[in-house]
């Protein structure tokens, strides 16, 4: 089509912004999924096309953005609320959000770089540029996020895309530019508050949480960020680090970097004694205040284990290891949940204990393993699984917990365990002495006082208040519960008190 100023008109279905948005009331709205994918397409086809001039292709890419997020909001709810997803059901949901994403901001920052380079006719995109730079940062760190729910591979290039994308704002001071970013949600950010939120996440060992936890997490970084620090000088109170132009995530400052003008230092700053003062509410009450949005309304135990975690790693002086690591490579059988550790101890008949698979130990200290994954079997591999270990060539067997999950292929990773248990007995288990009984196992680490106990169970087979009982040769012990000292989602682990009495021979 030849226009009134004789030039030519793009062949695209979305030339024509009647058009565009006659084609995005037709997406079924009632099918998220299908919506999501097929934004992703559009927003491809769109910064394909070259005939677009960056004015309208911004204003195509913010449209297409602004549809999509209802359906982005229902795929992730989706996604968190059925933590029992068959895999393909996970993977697909997970590949449309972050392909959505990765779309985004990549559309994002190729309107942000006409701008930069000067393109013919970009300089009609300045007055939204703070816009467009606070989305791209917004699609950046989604793109992050998710990466980090299914526990990586994480796409380095993605960080050299934030550095890139905050240094504009930066050099063209639009970074404190206050923007909605977008229509119908409340509250203002701006590009430098998005980028503090991406790096604050990154600092928060988001590897060693659940889904959920990245999530509340996410929102509580969110609700905190106007009190966040950012300075381009080291100062005694912060903890983190970031080179804007290199490719690499945020780093712990673990020893001064090497001075250079795109050095970024970051921290908590006042968000650490607000985080303080929410943690003490929601403590007081029982309840998380109104004023603070986590996208739902969840357990305030749950809340408070995400935000004591956020308190550790917003500290001026983040955890540090407390034992040191010894470098090693050697096998470890590897078996998983509470039937398959039952099955190794001789527990569950009916369970296969030859399915133990085998892990590269790297590195080991007091207090756990550090190990690869060469293949990953199944979809049981998750932050909080129990694990039972064998190191080659022993044959004793050690429980452990995954702490710390990082993927370097879909199938290939390594993870943290923290050892709960240096040795392991099976017992059986009664009632008050009762008939029948249920499975457990003693065990211990050495750091035990006299008559104290500690004893894995089965989820829900433990109830407060009710004691239990074991045989020893001929002798009963009873145990008197004091609590549960850590849960996953098959087992406990609780603290008793341990009596032992001698049994008459006429019992």
């Amino acid at each position: 089509m030849i226009s009134l100023f004789g030039g030519k008109k793009p062949d695209h279905p979305m030339a024509d912004i009647k058009e565009a948005r006659k084609i995005l009331g037709e997406l079924p709205a009632n099918d998220a999924f299908k919506c999501a994918d097929e934004l992703s397409h559009w927003l491809a086809s769109v910064m394909a096309e070259e005939g677009f001039k960056p004015e309208y292709r911004a204003q195509l890419v913010q449209l297409l953005d602004e549809t999509a997020q209802i359906s982005l909001r229902k795929l992730g709810r989706d996604y968190l609320a059925s933590p029992r997803l068959a895999k393909f059901q996970e993977i697909r949901l997970w590949k449309a959000i972050h392909e959505y994403w990765r779309q985004a901001a990549l559309a994002y920052a190729a309107c942000v770089e006409l701008y930069a380079s000067g393109a013919k006719g970009a300089d009609a995109l300045k007055a939204d540029m703070p816009l467009l730079l606070a989305r791209a940062l917004r699609a950046l760190a989604a793109q992050v996020k998710w990466m980090y729910m299914r526990y990586g591979p994480m796409d380095q290039s993605v960080w050299g895309l934030i550095a890139k994308v905050y240094a504009l704002a930066e050099t063209r001071k639009f970074a404190k530019s206050a923007v909605t970013l977008y229509p119908g949600i409340p509250g203002e950010s701006t590009p430098e508050q998005e980028f503090l939120k991406v790096v604050m996440l990154s600092a928060s060992s988001p590897d060693s949480l659940l889904p959920l936890e990245m999530e509340l997490c996410e929102r509580l970084i969110a609700h905190f960020c106007a009190s966040f620090t950012l300075r381009l000088d080291l100062q005694p109170d912060i903890a983190y680090w970031i080179d804007l132009a290199t490719s690499q995530a945020p780093l712990r400052l673990a020893r001064p970097p090497q001075h250079a003008p795109t050095l970024r230092f970051f921290a908590a700053g006042k968000a650490l004694e607000d985080l303080e003062n929410f943690i003490r509410t929601v403590k007081t009450t029982g309840s998380v205040p109104p004023q603070v949005n986590l996208g739902g309304t969840y357990p305030a135990e749950t809340v408070l284990d995400v935000a004591n975690h956020l308190a550790l790693y917003w500290s001026p002086k983040p955890p540090e290891r407390k034992h040191q690591r010894h470098r090693v490579k050697s096998r470890l059988n590897v078996t998983h949940g509470y039937d398959g550790v039952l099955a190794v101890l001789g527990g569950a008949p009916d369970q296969d204990s030859s399915a133990a698979e085998t892990w590269i130990v790297e590195n080991v200290s007091a207090g756990g393993f550090g190990a690869g994954i060469p293949e990953m079997k199944g979809d049981w591999l998750k932050i909080g699984c129990l694990l039972g270990l064998q190191p080659e060539g022993g044959d004793n067997w050690v429980l452990g917990v995954v702490r710390r999950l990082q993927r370097e292929i879909p199938q290939k990773g390594s993870v943290g365990i923290q050892t709960i248990a240096k040795s392991a007995r099976l017992l059986q288990l009664s009632v008050g002495g009762g008939a029948g009984g249920e499975s457990g196992i003693l065990i211990g680490d050495g750091s035990e006082s006299p008559g104290e106990a500690r004893v894995l169970l089965r989820s829900g087979v433990f109830v407060p208040g009710q004691n239990m009982e074991y045989r020893k040769g001929e002798m009963t012990c009873l145990l008197m519960p004091q609590g549960v000292v850590e849960s996953g989602e098959e087992y406990e682990v609780v603290k008793f008190r341990e009596m032992i009495r001698e049994t008459s021979i006429d019992e």
